[in-house]
């Protein structure tokens, strides 16, 4: 699929303009403890346009009057090296996967960056700052931004964060069927664990069957850390201990994904550990997938981002007045406390915008909750939805998520 990736070059490359310099980082896993480290996440604007998930590689592309240059570098192979760490990537492989031709070895990038500067070529640095929080660790892209600065205070700098966003925001055939498969992997997780939940098991159980069930059947792996809360812990939205019991009469929330080809997908379904929802169970699991549908309902083209929530909102609102619990909207808050949507693809919470409207080629999270801890309820249903020409598809549809039929299928 080496021209998907060519073809988000060609989008960058669009965007840039003569003498920008542009450079990515894969980075590289940090170290955990002693001698150990962390496993290894390529940098996914990195893999957007590259199409390779190895640590240290660089890849760079200038635009300049005769078109644009891409160049990769790789890590140059070492027998003895890989002996104890395994293979490195071959010039040949990394150009079959990216579709670049220019292929060098790490070494080489420092010489080749001063060269390219001081032949003049370069007015721009354009580096990927994304920035979260102003306390937040330096990342390879700033670290190497720091020391460029110093060696060529007549070049400017700016960021690509933004020019990132709008191509990612927008996901292409490709994407959407490696996402769909994500999902579907997703589906086959949830199915392997309504096969064994029952009362007594630990929530770290149903957390184990998903991840075997996922990669048995060919998933790179969990897409974000498994989320199974159980009872009272359920309204706690990034619960990971998964350490309790579940017991008879309690419901488990699970918030899960699969990865697939770097894609991810993110799926939220609440579940009774004994196969069976109570009266009030029913009724608030209800009130919340209502909310779903009516948020499903508005996605079409046009419609405003940030209204999701305001139809999420009001509907739990007029719900939930409805069977007492509140007695106006301002006392929601104490039952919903998040949004209802953000972007999914290469990341769970992918790059994107809300102060928008929506368009075609967005994949979506549609994930409306209630979490009454007064009752040790908390309920939360998630869809992934990509939004096309005339309204939506929801990719998940085929994961079961009305109380018929969860209970008939846990009672089987």
């Amino acid at each position: 699929m080496s021209a998907f990736f060519e073809n988000n070059r060609n989008k960058l490359g669009a965007r840039m303009e003569i003498g920008d310099l542009a450079v990515l980082f894969a980075g590289k896993a940090p170290k955990s403890t002693a001698d150990a480290h962390y496993s290894f996440m390529s940098n996914k604007n990195f893999f957007y346009f590259t199409g390779l998930t190895r640590e240290h590689f660089i890849w760079t592309i200038i635009k300049t009057e005769k078109g644009l240059e891409s160049t990769l570098f790789i890590e140059k192979p070492d027998y003895d090296i890989e002996k104890w760490i395994g293979r490195k990537m071959t010039k040949e492989v990394a150009k079959e996967k990216s579709g670049i031709d220019d292929i060098q070895y790490i070494e080489s990038f420092h010489t080749f960056m001063n060269k390219l500067v001081q032949s003049g070529s370069v007015k721009c640095l354009c580096l990927d700052l994304e920035r979260l929080d102003w306390d937040e660790k330096d990342s390879v892209a700033d670290e190497f931004a720091f020391d460029f600065k110093k060696r060529y205070p007549h070049v400017s700098i700016k960021t690509l964060h933004q020019i990132e966003v709008d191509l990612r925001m927008f996901k292409d055939d490709y994407e959407v069927e490696n996402i769909k498969k994500a999902v579907d992997l997703t589906h086959k997780g949830l199915e392997a664990i309504l096969d064994v939940l029952k009362p007594g098991m630990f929530e770290y159980q149903l957390e184990a069957t998903f991840s075997h069930a996922i990669r048995m059947n060919g998933a790179d792996g969990n897409s974000f850390p498994t989320i199974a809360a159980s009872g009272k812990d359920a309204v706690i939205l990034h619960y990971v201990e998964n350490d309790k019991v579940l017991n008879d009469g309690d419901l488990v929330l699970l918030d899960l994904g699969a990865q697939f080809n770097e894609y991810a997908a993110d799926i939220t379904r609440t579940f009774p550990v004994n196969g069976k929802f109570s009266d009030r169970q029913k009724t608030i699991y209800n009130i919340v997938l209502k909310a779903q549908e009516a948020v499903i309902e508005a996605i079409k083209p046009g419609t405003p981002f940030e209204d999701l929530n305001k139809i999420c909102k009001n509907t739990l609102t007029e719900e939930l007045i409805s069977i007492g619990l509140i007695s106006s909207e301002s006392e929601l808050s104490k039952y919903y406390y998040h949004g209802v949507s953000h972007h999914l693809g290469l990341d769970v919470h992918d790059l994107g915008l809300r102060e928008t409207q929506l368009k075609p080629g967005m994949v979506i999270t549609v994930e409306p909750g209630l979490y009454i801890e007064e009752e040790n309820i908390g309920i939360r249903i998630e869809e992934d939805v990509l939004v096309t020409e005339n309204g939506n598809e929801v990719l998940s549809k085929d994961i079961p998520k009305t109380v018929e039929a969860i209970e008939a299928i846990m009672k089987r």
